[in-house]
């Protein structure tokens, strides 16, 4: 191929029309030229470009390829770009069928909607009566509309499941109405009853003259009825209720070596007890709990499943001073009040009776129907006229045993109410329950102020306040003791968990030593355990009693000397 050149001539030189008439001569030999036209005119229309042409974007004759296979596109394209034909040569080998455009295996489905509702009531209509709307027909007449049994939808009058469901019969009772809003009074709106409609509210004479009957001969039977308080009786053990100066057993002691009447400063230091020194002997059944005498502990009481309350010596010859005789069934729990003079004792007969500890005279009963599982006086001393006690039905009741009269309710526990433990000056009580939580209170506040539960608590039917009131001990059901805080946040403290008893089932007390070095708790096998407070290490364990190991009590004032109670109706002394 022959390349054209075109040259530019700046200088009219003589040299450079020498070479383009030598160029002419050239190019005449090699190509005709036409007539008229010459080498440079020829030159100039012939110019060769090697570079592709470019259409540059947006002109006219420019369009964009979809792919068949695109599921989204993201431009408007025209009519002629959406619906172009495909790029490229054939398949030369293909068949028609082949080539046929397809969306599944057998050949190509038009894609159609028809709503879920729609297609599950013709297919239930099919299923039942044997025909279906025909969705391939629009609007055709309802003998050929169908497929299936054109009898059926001729009898049904093409009815689907839905339509063809017998309808409900109306009530054909009359109903009092009056839908006038303007009469207040009289107003029914849809709340009137029928006219015939009977309301029993209660028995009439004659149903209430037959449950009588019933009652009377129920009791004949040897049923008694419980309701009515056992007559409360007591019983001195002991020959002089007084000493030569006149002052009865509730005086403490002065000559056993331990000052007593200084409460204030606990032993410094506390170790662990080795023997077993003394065991108390009276309770026929098993013991519930065992309580100091406030202050001094020079005494202890013991309430039991024997239906009795003991008071037993401490120091000096150990005996049994009084016993209490007042409740139908086991006594659940006991309480002092600040000065010892008097104590609540709760039994399963749904009872709490004020008991005078000196005389053994019963001096009120109070009941709420319900079973109390715990008793608790309120600490202050301008309020030992009140008390508060947790029951079985989700309650913690409020009494003032002057009047006798429930003061205030804290309702809000969806379980069994099983401890209250005053914290923050008396101010406020921590509750737990059944139902796996802690509620903190406000006194005379009857909504909590704080709730506390985690799915990983379980219940804690015993809780112990610490000596220095900043922390609460709680006996968990999963065989672990838990602590929290006593103060305002009343976290529970992950690091301090003490474990290795068996506790599962029973609400075993657990009590910290004066000095708080360690801590105390019975088990379920009748052992008795001693961690140490600050590494939460397991000290000691030892068989106490053949049975549970109800509870536990370092002495406030010794330095090592713990009370334990169980079922066996045993309560040992060990130092």
């Amino acid at each position: 191929m022959l390349s054209l050149c075109q040259y530019s001539s700046s200088d009219e030189d003589s040299s450079n029309e020498e070479k383009v008439e030598n160029v002419e001569g050239t190019l005449s030999h090699l190509l005709p030229l036409p007539e008229g036209k010459s080498v440079s005119s020829l030159q100039n229309s012939l110019q060769i470009c090697a570079a592709p042409e470019v259409v540059p974007l947006g002109s006219a004759g420019w369009k964009k390829q979809i792919e068949r296979d695109a599921k989204e596109i993201k431009f408007n394209p025209k009519y002629e770009v959406l619906f172009a034909p495909d790029i490229g040569p054939e398949h030369p080998f293909k068949t028609e069928q082949q080539k046929a455009h397809k969306n599944m295996l057998s050949g190509y489905v038009e894609e159609a909607h028809i709503s879920e509702f729609q297609f599950e009531t013709q297919r239930r209509t099919f299923t039942s009566f044997g025909y279906a709307l025909d969705p391939t027909i629009d609007g055709a007449a309802p003998k050929e509309g169908y497929v299936g049994s054109s009898k059926a939808a001729d009898e049904l009058d093409g009815k689907t499941v839905f339509e063809s469901c017998p309808t409900r019969p109306l009530d054909k009772r009359k109903r009092k109405k009056n839908d006038n809003p303007e009469d207040v009074e009289g107003f029914l709106g849809p709340w009137g009853g029928y006219v015939d409609e009977r309301k029993v509210i209660k028995p009439s004479e004659e149903e209430a003259a037959e449950l009588e009957e019933i009652l009377a001969k129920r009791q004949k039977r040897g049923k008694q009825n419980d309701d009515k308080p056992l007559e409360e009786k007591t019983v001195l053990h002991i020959k002089d209720p007084l000493d030569y100066q006149g002052r009865s057993f509730l005086h403490p002691p002065q000559d056993v070596g331990v000052n007593l009447k200084n409460a204030d400063t606990p032993p410094e230091r506390c170790f662990l007890p080795k023997a077993n020194i003394h065991v108390w002997k009276g309770h026929t059944k098993g013991i519930s709990g065992i309580k100091w005498f406030p202050k001094t502990a020079h005494l202890m009481l013991s309430c039991s499943m024997d239906c009795r309350v003991k008071l037993w010596e401490v120091y000096k010859e150990r005996r049994c001073i009084r016993t209490y005789y007042g409740h139908r069934q086991a006594v659940r729990d006991a309480c002092f009040n600040n000065v010892g003079s008097q104590f609540l004792s709760a039994g399963y007969d749904r009872y709490i009776k004020l008991w005078d500890t000196e005389t053994g005279e019963c001096i009120s009963r109070f009941t709420s129907r319900k079973i109390p599982y715990c008793c608790k006086f309120n600490p202050d001393d301008d309020k030992q006229h009140l008390f508060v006690a947790g029951t079985s039905d989700k309650k913690i009741i409020c009494w003032d045993i002057r009047s006798g009269e429930v003061v205030q309710e804290y309702d809000r526990h969806l379980g069994a109410v099983n401890t209250i433990t005053f914290v923050d000056e008396n101010r406020r009580f921590v509750t737990t329950s059944d139902d796996k939580s802690l509620r903190v209170w406000e006194w005379d506040i009857p909504v909590d102020m704080k709730y506390i539960a985690d799915p990983s608590m379980h219940s804690m039917p015993a809780v112990t306040l610490s000596p220095n009131q900043k922390w609460l001990a709680c006996q968990s059901m999963d065989n672990k003791i838990v602590i929290f805080s006593a103060l305002n946040r009343f976290k529970m403290n992950r690091k301090k968990t003490f474990s290795g008893h068996m506790v599962a089932g029973y609400a075993c007390t657990l009590d910290f030593s004066p000095d708080m070095s360690y801590l105390v708790s019975g088990d379920a096998d009748g052992k008795c355990y001693i961690w140490d407070w600050k590494t939460t290490k397991l000290y000691r364990k030892w068989k106490a009693h053949d049975s549970v190991c109800i509870s536990a009590l370092w002495h406030p004032h010794e330095t090592s000397k713990v009370a334990t109670a169980g079922w066996d109706g045993l309560i040992k002394y060990w130092d």
